[in-house]
């Protein structure tokens, strides 16, 4: 009995660790791809099949889209069909809102993959340029559409197999005082900053909707530990023209997230989420139960029981199935309606020119030069991450630049993809509230990174 016993326990090890290392290989270990850039493995595969299939993907996210919007409306009449499949009632069964979100995405994707109105001018000609609709289906889905089912597929190896638990026990102590977050929060912090942002959004969500967080903490963790790549952070510093200054450039980044990690879960809208859970009974408890000498243990005894849960091959796949659909059908289409509308508003409006004109005050007060220009920059990106650097990029000051570049990565919550992300998930966040936390972390970052420019320029 005692030999069947630590044969079972050591075979329950080997489940645990095989499947948690590939993971954390494939996620979290930072390599080089091709071009000589830092990724994850999961972007480069998700690269070279979009290379592979690339002129396809663009219809392909027109039948994503299309097929979300024509279900969704069939789902309003609730037909047996669907509302008894767990898997069609999480995908299509929705909202009004959402519906209405979900026919505008379709009806945008179709006029801009038919090329309708790209030589005239008008409403359909905005929807359907390069720089709005264009871009975010050409640009952004087709990049999302494989990352999300390619990382949909893995992500169980990092969920299913003890890795969160066992980290969770470990980490606990440090992640809770500092941000008021489990200790498994980690794994999530880290799959955004190395690998990307929506990587750790899609993690989050998912440790939400198995009742592992609860709903403060899946906000506090989607809002603030995602984070830009550290691939795209070169993009934005080279579109600025700075990329000898990446070291110290990167390190101000990393300070900034740290510290708007601790200070926004005190404020509003976080501090109001409620502490409940979408499945409650599977959120381990933070104190060390009696009985365990360490944490590690603790951790180990956690994963092991994880581990000894799990169906087989049949559960991981239907696992990654249910995630990749959740992504292609929900989330997709978000990207697409909100994303479109938002930079129409930034390139063809002064909205956003408006909306910074109250930062040019504090601007002048922290002695930053071209005030004026770095505030028409800050609002706008609340659309698209890449912009506020194109808007900086013919600044003559390079401190106005490097200040732009440090704060556009840092704000993280653009609707053109993270926000959008945050917006098509079970997350209880709503557009103005990511709006909010998206002021809160522009301010934080401007007190931290304008000082420190003044030493550097």
């Amino acid at each position: 009995m005692e030999n069947n016993t630590t044969k079972s326990r050591g075979s329950l090890k080997a489940l645990f660790l095989i499947p948690s290392i590939i993971g954390v290989i494939l996620f979290m270990i930072p390599v080089k791809n091709a071009d000589g850039d830092w990724t994850v493995v999961v972007k480069i595969i998700a690269d070279i099949i979009s290379g592979a299939i690339g002129g396809f993907l663009p219809l392909l996210c027109v039948i994503i889209l299309t097929v979300s919007a024509v279900m969704c409306l069939i789902a309003l009449g609730k037909p047996k069909f669907i509302m008894d499949s767990p898997i069609l009632k999480e995908c299509f069964a929705c909202g009004p809102i959402w519906v209405v979100i979900r026919v505008l995405a379709a009806i945008f994707v179709w006029l801009t993959y038919l090329g309708v109105g790209s030589e005239g001018t008008g409403l359909v000609s905005l929807i359907t340029s390069g720089d709005q609709g264009g871009f975010v289906l050409y640009d952004l889905l087709t990049t999302l559409v494989i990352i999300f089912v390619i990382a949909a597929i893995l992500l169980p190896l990092l969920l299913d197999f003890g890795l969160l638990e066992f980290v969770g026990a470990k980490l606990t102590k440090v992640m809770r005082p500092l941000f008021k977050v489990p200790g498994r929060a980690a794994v999530d912090c880290i799959t955004s900053w190395i690998g990307d942002g929506t990587l750790g959004v899609m993690l989050t969500c998912n440790q939400y909707e198995g009742g592992y967080y609860t709903a403060k903490e899946a906000s506090i963790i989607a809002t603030l530990f995602s984070a830009v790549s550290i691939t795209f952070t070169l993009v934005v510093l080279d579109t600025v023209g700075m990329l000898d200054k990446f070291g110290i450039y990167y390190l101000i980044v990393c300070l900034v997230g740290i510290v708007c990690a601790i200070i926004c879960p005190y404020l509003y809208p976080l501090r109001s989420k409620p502490e409940t859970y979408l499945v409650p009974g599977k959120a381990a408890p933070d104190t060390l139960p009696e009985g365990y000498k360490n944490s590690t243990e603790y951790g180990m005894d956690l994963a092991l029981k994880r581990v000894a849960q799990h169906k087989g091959i049949g559960e991981f796949f239907a696992s990654g199935a249910k995630n990749a659909c959740s992504m292609w059908f929900g989330v997709l289409p978000t990207v697409m309606a909100v994303g479109t509308v938002a930079l129409i508003l930034a390139n063809h409006t002064p909205i956003f020119t408006w909306l910074g004109l109250p930062f040019k005050p504090l601007l002048e007060l922290l002695g930053v030069p071209e005030a004026g220009a770095v505030a028409s920059t800050m609002i706008v990106g609340f659309t698209d991450m890449l912009t506020p650097a194109i808007l900086i990029a013919e600044c003559a000051s390079d401190m106005a630049r490097f200040i732009v570049a440090v704060v556009s990565v840092t704000q993280v919550l653009y609707l053109s993809e993270v926000g959008g992300l945050i917006l098509g998930s079970k997350l209880p966040l709503n557009i103005w509230e990511l709006f909010v936390i998206f002021l809160e972390r522009t301010i934080i970052s401007l007190l931290i990174v304008c000082p420190i420019a003044h030493l550097l320029f």
